[in-house]
């Protein structure tokens, strides 16, 4: 086979998670790398940075797909509900990669540096969201809040995918999230409610009899 034959970038890519699966993420070198791909080092920097990103490539184009989504959502749509449509649509091309998916998240979990950039990756994913609801007049701060909802629950539900022996969605795991955050604001707000009238009643409580 060529140097320059097939699919150069998947080809990185397989070889990156291979290497790092066998020696660790901080162990391998890019000249590792783009000789178990059969390529040169310098192939491998036109389609990734540094050895970081072939596990985060990707996460641009997820970011694009969903801010899309949010803009192409029904102008009726309520903020959270077109949040969650549009991750889960952006996250359909999970599916294909479930196994993948779940050995990237292993090596990010298991290394400081490799957390850290999930971490900057998240909160760009978030600015961007709240940029979209932002776009459809959703005023601050609930556009952002929003945003930071979006994200918690495209976490809790791709890390549920990911363990799901059942094969279950993602869009799945997400909706499972968005009801269970709904559950906790409804019991929160509902704990507010009783809250004036049992101190009302404890003071009612406390009244001499001469009073």
């Amino acid at each position: 086979m060529g140097r320059w034959q097939g699919d150069a970038r998947g080809r990185l890519e397989q070889a990156a998670m291979n290497l790092y699966r066998e020696h660790g993420f901080a162990e391998t070198t890019v000249a590792e790398i783009a000789a178990r791909a059969g390529l040169t080092e310098r192939t491998f920097f036109r389609y990734f940075a540094d050895k970081r990103e072939v596990l985060f490539w990707g996460a641009p184009l997820l970011e694009r797909s969903i801010v899309e989504g949010i803009a192409a959502a029904p102008a009726d749509a309520a903020p959270l509900e077109a949040v969650v449509a549009a991750l889960a649509a952006a996250g359909a091309v999970f599916e294909e990669r479930r196994e993948g998916a779940r050995v990237r998240h292993a090596l990010i979990q298991a290394n400081a540096e490799l957390r850290e950039r999930e971490v900057m990756k998240l909160t760009s994913l978030g600015a961007a969201i709240a940029a979209a609801l932002r776009a459809r007049g959703v005023r601050e701060p609930g556009a952002s809040l929003t945003a930071e909802a979006g994200i918690a629950i495209f976490k809790v539900g791709f890390e549920r995918w990911l363990e799901d022996a059942g094969r279950r969605d993602f869009a799945h795991h997400l909706r499972a999230a968005l009801g269970e955050l709904r559950g906790v604001v409804a019991e929160q707000g509902a704990a507010a409610r009783r809250a004036p009238r049992t101190a009302r009643a404890a003071g009612r409580g406390r009244r001499s009899p001469a009073s």
